[in-house]
């Protein structure tokens, strides 16, 4: 893999792929080949590792980048900037009992966006949401701990988000120092969330981040 774009310094690099098995050996080769990629290295100079607490990082030349790896039944996404810790996750959209799943586990303002929606739309909208919280506690180090479900993440500006749509993550409402943004990838069978947690107070190297998504084809990872 190609030095390409996403190593640009303002853009978080977010690559994904089906699979039918053997989902953390796959992970663990794109991730490594996305951040070769992304400093114009070998693969091989690169290995990834884990915290006590399970987060993973890169040693070798990629140890200045952050990384955030999500597996879902069929698929896996890895992200990695050079920006902030992030973190990523990605669903299958399925049907869920969305507007009851809503009302019990997500800020009321989510809730009502939600329920709102005509029923076909309500899983992918509970999946967008769901996606971003996840990918926040990643980001914070901390999970769905101390209140994850009900912490607020942005509203999308219009609805439906769009298949494969670019997208820029915005700030979370109460917490600048934290943005984040979920796509529909794969012709709408998926969801991918990301987010970066760029520091604090009214301004934050989070501003003006840009998502770089890219579908990788299993074969490549062998």
């Amino acid at each position: 893999m190609d030095r390409h774009p996403g190593g640009s310094p303002d853009t978080v690099t977010v690559l994904w792929c089906t699979t039918d098995g053997d989902e953390r050996r796959k992970a663990h080769t794109l991730v490594v080949r996305a951040a070769a990629g992304l400093l114009g290295v070998a693969p091989s100079e690169i290995w990834l590792e884990h915290e006590a607490g399970g987060r993973p990082v890169l040693g070798g030349a990629g140890k200045s980048l952050h990384v955030s790896v999500a597996h879902a039944r069929g698929a896996l996404a890895v992200a990695v900037t050079g920006l902030a810790p992030v973190g990523v996750d990605v669903e299958v959209v399925r049907r869920l009992r969305a507007a009851a799943m809503s009302r019990a586990w997500l800020d009321p303002a989510e809730a009502a966006w939600v329920t709102a929606l005509p029923e076909d739309d309500q899983s992918v909208a509970f999946l967008w949401l769901w996606t971003q919280k996840e990918s926040v506690g990643k980001a914070l180090g901390q999970g769905l701990r101390q209140g994850g479900m009900s912490r607020r993440v942005p509203l999308p500006g219009q609805w439906p988000a769009g298949n494969d749509a670019p997208s820029v993550p915005r700030r979370l409402p109460g917490d600048p120092g934290v943005v984040s943004a979920a796509v529909v990838v794969g012709g709408g069978l998926h969801v991918i969330g990301v987010a970066l947690h760029g520091g604090t107070g009214s301004a934050s190297c989070a501003d003006g981040v840009r998502l770089d998504v890219r579908e990788v084809c299993p074969t490549e990872l062998g």
